[in-house]
């Protein structure tokens, strides 16, 4: 796979290449943030972005499959990384098939478990009343991967992983896993830098791939960040992305407006002691996805999920 600009290809371990920067899908949950999805979708695809990140829960699927149709870009050129819901865990076989029949193609590039705990149905009762996520113990992650397995030894999908895994939760995968994850996706940015899970993953062939790659404008409006962007006369944002790059991260901005785009797949090579200078900003801070007044992210605490 080609990948137009600059925009590094990454391989993984299956021998499946993977363009470095991908444009993020999600949109709010209403008809009318869905539907302004395909005007910035398809800039970004003007703007050379080959990788479009979506998933079953940010339910753009289908405006994903409508502007890969609208662009008259060849299928086998855009990248597609689409992820199983977790309140899907118990039907990965035929909600593969949803997202397949959405996305309006015969195959999916890339496949994630997205959370690795299993929800209760979309149409159910999500919450507790004490307002805590309910979760279903009747089901495992270890099932649901061996049901992506299927589908890659069906060849409907050229690749699968996983999606904020941790050291811990990659470890008990492993006991049952015939194949190992190409990738595991996580938040990560300079104030989350993750080195031993990035460690770890590196040992095992397992390439990361970091959402919130910014840090938003908790991390951008960082005084070090700051003072790059000066130096190498670029924006903060397209400082965070290249350290990310520089480390050998996959990376999933997303922008509404087609400069930022622009931006965003144009980045700046960092001299190696600026690196190490903004991966010291480290401060295990999660900004996307951190714990709730309960201790729990979508209903584990951080000790099961590993974080």
């Amino acid at each position: 796979m080609s990948s137009p600009n600059s925009v590094p290809i990454y391989m993984l371990n299956n021998g499946v290449t993977i363009p470095a920067v991908a444009h993020g899908a999600w949109a709010p949950h209403s008809n009318e943030a869905r539907s302004k999805a395909k005007e910035w979708l398809l800039t970004a695809l003007k703007a050379g972005y080959r990788h479009i990140d979506t998933a079953q829960g940010y339910y753009t699927e289908g405006v994903v499959g409508e502007v890969i149709k609208e662009s008259k870009i060849p299928r086998k050129e855009i990248f597609i990384t689409s992820k199983l819901s977790s309140s899907n865990h118990h039907r990965v076989a035929e909600s593969f098939e949803e997202s397949l029949k959405a996305l309006s193609v015969d195959y999916i590039d890339l496949f994630l478990i997205h959370w690795p705990q299993a929800m209760p149905n979309d149409n159910e009762q999500r919450k507790n009343p004490d307002g805590t996520w309910k979760i279903r113990e009747d089901i495992t992650f270890h099932q649901a991967w061996a049901e992506l397995e299927k589908l890659m030894e069906a060849g409907k999908v050229k690749a699968i992983g996983v999606s904020n895994f941790s050291i811990k939760t990659l470890k008990e995968l492993a006991t049952t896993a015939k194949i190992t994850p190409a990738v595991n996706q996580v938040e990560l940015h300079p104030y989350l830098v993750q080195e031993n899970l990035r460690e770890y993953c590196d040992k095992k062939g397992i390439v990361i791939s970091a959402y919130t790659p910014s840090g938003y404008d908790t991390v951008r409006k960082d005084p070090l960040i700051v003072q790059l962007a000066e130096k190498y006369k670029v924006t903060p944002n397209q400082i965070t992305l290249a350290w990310h790059l520089a480390r050998h991260i996959i990376i999933i901005p997303k922008s509404l407006r087609e400069e930022h785009q622009k931006e965003n797949i144009n980045l700046p090579i960092l001299d190696a002691e600026d690196i190490v200078k903004i991966s010291k900003l480290d401060r295990n801070q999660r900004i996307c996805n951190a714990a709730d007044e309960h201790g729990q992210v979508y209903g584990w605490s951080l000790e099961r999920l590993g974080w």
